[in-house]
């Protein structure tokens, strides 16, 4: 099981609290948890990534082990200590503007 904490936003679309926890079938990379997360909470589809490209939403940062694993390959193994789930999978809406 992998935590992801998603940004209040996403909590919202999908009625859960901050932390949710996913099943992730084989490597936990960034891709195989947004897979996990669109499949468990079918809502959330296209809101993490575009449909259309497959890649991270612009205003979406992910975070592993507190570095930015947002320009990361998606297939790019997480750190062994999200995928067993003692450290959380951070997805974070990001702030623009100066």
């Amino acid at each position: 099981m992998v935590r992801v904490e998603l940004p209040f936003h996403l909590q919202q679309l999908a009625h859960v609290g901050r932390e949710i926890t996913v099943h992730v079938d084989g490597a936990a990379t960034p891709a195989s948890v947004i897979d996990a997360i669109e499949q468990q909470f079918p809502m959330l589809q296209g809101t993490i990534r575009d449909y259309a490209t497959g890649r991270r939403r612009p205003f979406l940062r992910f975070f592993a082990c507190e570095e930015d694993v947002s320009f990361a390959p998606f297939d790019a193994p997480l750190p062994e200590a999200v995928a067993s789930g003692s450290e959380p999978f951070m997805i974070v809406g990001a702030l623009a503007g100066g």
